[in-house]
C-alpha cells in the first residue's frame, strides 16, 4: 500500500512541479546534486560488492540453480541487509526527478516509469522472498554504481566520454535481457518444486523487464545511433 501511495506522489509532484516550473527560472543546485549522485554511487558500489560476493559465492560452490532460487539471500547476515536497504532505496531513488524538474531538463516517459514499476515491483516481491530477487538486486546494484558515479562526475564539472554514456545504456539493455533469461529459468523449475515464486509474480516481472527492453533501446537508437547520424548530415 505504501509503494503504491509513494507512487502516487511522485506522479503528482511530476506534474504539478513542471506546471509550477514553467513560470520559473531553473535552479542550478550543482553542489547538491554532485552530493546526491556521489552518496547513491558509494551506496550502489558497496551493495554491488556486497550482494555480487555472495551471489559470486553460491554459484561457484552450489551451481547455477541454486543462484537462482536461493532463498538464504533474504535472510543471511550480510545478504539480508542489502537485499532490504535495496527495497528501501527504491523510494528515495525517486528524488532523482526533482533535480531534473527543479534544473528544468528533459524529463523522459522511461525515466519516470521505471522509477515507479521498479518500486513497485521491488516491495511487492520482496515481502514473498520470490526466487530470482538475488540476480535481480545484483545487477541493479552493479548498474546503478557505474550510473551514478558518471553522473556525480558530470555534476562534477568533469568531461566524461559519450563511449562511457553508451556502457551505462548497453549495460541496462543487458541487464533487462538477463532478467527475462532468469525469469524463464524460475519459471521452469518452479514447475519442479524447486524454485519458490508465483506465476503472477513472473508474469509481472516478465512483463516490466520486456517493456524495460523496448524502452531503453528506443533511447539508445534516439541519444546515440540517431543523434549521430543527424551530426553527420549537419557536417
Amino acid at each position: 500500500k505504501k509503494s503504491f501511495l509513494f507512487s502516487a506522489l511522485y506522479a503528482a509532484f511530476i506534474f504539478g512541479g513542471r506546471h509550477l516550473m514553467n513560470k520559473r527560472a531553473k535552479f542550478e543546485l550543482r553542489k547538491p546534486l554532485v552530493l546526491w549522485s556521489l552518496s547513491l554511487a558509494v551506496f550502489s558500489i558497496f551493495g554491488a560488492v556486497r550482494t555480487g560476493a555472495y551471489m559470486l559465492y553460491i554459484l561457484m560452490t552450489k551451481g547455477l540453480k541454486q543462484s537462482v532460487c536461493d532463498q538464504s539471500f533474504y535472510i543471511g547476515p550480510v545478504s539480508k541487509f542489502w537485499a532490504y536497504a535495496f527495497v528501501l532505496s527504491k523510494a528515495p531513488e525517486l528524488g532523482d526527478t526533482i533535480f531534473i524538474i527543479l534544473r528544468k531538463q528533459k524529463l523522459i516517459f522511461l525515466h519516470w516509469y521505471h522509477h515507479i514499476t521498479v518500486l513497485l515491483y521491488s516491495w511487492y516481491s520482496y515481502k514473498d522472498m520470490v526466487a530470482g530477487g538475488g540476480w535481480f538486486m545484483t545487477m541493479n546494484y552493479g548498474v546503478h554504481a557505474v550510473m551514478y558515479s558518471y553522473y556525480a562526475l558530470r555534476a562534477a564539472g568533469f568531461r566524461v566520454s559519450r563511449k562511457f554514456a553508451m556502457f551505462i545504456t548497453l549495460s541496462q539493455i543487458t541487464q533487462m535481457l538477463i532478467g527475462c533469461v532468469i525469469n524463464y529459468l524460475v519459471f521452469s523449475w518452479m514447475q519442479q518444486g524447486q524454485c519458490h515464486s508465483h506465476v503472477q509474480n513472473i508474469i509481472w516481472s516478465s512483463l516490466m523487464y520486456l517493456s524495460y527492453f523496448v524502452l531503453f533501446c528506443h533511447f539508445f537508437f534516439e541519444a546515440y545511433i540517431g543523434k549521430t547520424r543527424k551530426e553527420r548530415k549537419v557536417e
